[in-house]
């Protein structure tokens, strides 16, 4: 047996439970790694959602508390004394902001009026300038809505604040002790801001991420089960397929048998009569015996090439490659080359092998009757665990959309075989430009490992869709 057969053998027994377990590996690492995606994927905008609700929060902090302290503080000391820049007012006011501005938590106040004059500010060369209003200020004088931002301070009014880098502006409307409108601003720390959206952060993300993990986990375990009952199903198939193949071999073994022990004996037989006829025979008549006898031998001759061709070789003792270029003496007989490039050793369990000698033995057959090729040729690739054969002719091609119509239905049952053994089966061709079968399919058969744990159902087939190898 050469090493082709030998890993035929082999192959069958132990290398399916290898693949099988390989295969389950797989599929969970698929899954984790699809989980893992969709967790970064999910925790990204969350991220990005909290950070924006913590900077959001902060900032709504920062107007409440400018609102409390211009109603409470810097509101009923701006007095018409202070407006009219009385040393004294001025100096009371700078003493009762002075705490804010001396924590940290205040880094700059402006008070300004209605006509966009600066009534107040800790910094007193700023008292009594005036700029001009935005539609915004106006807003906030009619009642608007206060205002936070959080940005780099870069306006004509923020000569003191534009080296100052990120600031948070407020703007909240309030009033004099005469209840003249007054706009309230001030400007703190981004310091603050970022380390509240941090510590936001830190204590967000952590149960976010714990909680999308835990809920990985937990699809983990009837992932890996589905991935073991989609196994078994697969195993299921292929054995039911094998069954089916097997069938048909027996089939055509025995069909074989009879036209050979049976039709093509008493065919022989009758040749004999008819050649001993002949010579017997009256002189007038011979000629009548020759004839009937060699159409005879012929049609013998094409039962025994039918037998050769039902009856499928033991690919165990001969190999793979030795099978298929059994097929090349059909070709040679009605003058086409044949020419063929396969491996020494190719690696593939029992029944995908006899699967690949049937596509081989199938596309030569129609190659031979039906395409008028001068010349044939097969090749065979692997590339991991995919296995690729393909058959091209010169001949005269065919539609495959009509190939039913043409004698071509074998074509379209191998097509179905390999589809069921979980695998492609493309044909190309058109009139006048040969034809080109090609198959793909895996190595090995998932072995069926847990069968009787799961009852069997019924269930559509798939068709994979492997990717072409080169």
């Amino acid at each position: 047996m050469n090493a082709l057969g030998r890993s035929v053998r082999g192959s069958s027994t132990a290398a399916p439970e290898v693949i099988q377990r390989r295969e389950v590996r797989m599929a969970v690492a698929r899954f984790l790694a699809a989980g893992f995606a969709a967790l970064v994927l999910v925790a990204t905008p969350v991220t990005f959602w909290i950070r924006d609700a913590a900077e959001q929060h902060a900032l709504a902090n920062a107007r409440d508390f400018t609102q409390r302290l211009a109603d409470n503080v810097v509101g009923p000391l701006i007095t018409p004394e202070l407006r009219a820049r009385q040393p004294a007012a001025l100096e009371e006011l700078d003493q009762r902001v002075a705490p804010w501005l001396a924590n940290g938590g205040v880094t700059r106040i402006k008070v300004w009026d209605e006509t966009g004059t600066v009534v107040y500010s800790d910094v007193p060369s700023l008292i009594g300038q005036e700029f001009e209003q935005e539609e915004w200020a106006h807003l906030l004088l009619a009642g608007g809505p206060a205002t936070a931002t959080l940005e780099s301070q870069t306006g004509a009014e923020n000569e003191f604040e534009s080296s100052s880098g990120e600031l948070v502006e407020v703007y909240v409307r309030s009033a004099a002790k005469d209840g003249a409108p007054m706009i309230f601003e001030t400007y703190s720390s981004g310091a603050a801001v970022r380390a509240e959206q941090q510590a936001v952060l830190l204590s967000m993300i952590p149960p976010v991420l714990l909680s999308l993990a835990v809920l990985q986990l937990v699809l983990l375990i009837p992932a890996v089960r589905l991935a073991k009952r989609i196994q078994f199903h697969q195993a299921q198939r292929n054995a039911l397929l094998r069954c089916a193949i097997e069938a048909s071999d027996q089939e055509r073994r025995q069909i074989a048998s009879e036209l050979h022990d049976d039709v093509i004996q008493n065919l022989s037989g009758l040749a004999y009569a008819l050649e001993s006829e002949e010579r017997r025979g009256q002189p007038g008549q011979r000629q009548v015996f020759a004839d009937a006898r060699t159409m005879l031998q012929r049609d013998i001759r094409a039962l025994r090439a039918m037998t050769s061709e039902l009856y499928p070789p033991d690919l165990e003792e001969l190999g793979l490659k030795a099978s298929i270029m059994r097929l090349e003496a059909p070709l040679v007989e009605r003058g086409i080359a044949f020419t063929a490039s396969i491996p020494e050793q190719v690696s593939l369990d029992r029944d995908r092998a006899v699967l690949a000698y049937r596509v081989a033995r199938e596309a030569l057959v129609n190659a031979t009757k039906h395409s008028g090729a001068s010349a044939v040729d097969i090749r065979i690739r692997q590339s991991g665990e995919l296995t690729q054969i393909t058959v091209s002719d010169d001949g005269q091609g065919f539609n495959p959309g009509t190939a039913h119509r043409e004698g071509h239905f074998g074509l379209r049952i191998l097509k179905d075989t390999v589809q069921q053994a979980g695998g492609t089966l493309h044909i190309r061709s058109a009139p006048g430009r040969g034809t080109f079968v090609t198959a793909t399919f895996r190595t090995s058969t998932p072995a069926v490992r847990w069968a009787g744990r799961y009852p069997a159902k019924r269930h559509r087939n798939r068709t994979m869709e492997p990717e072409t190898i080169w």
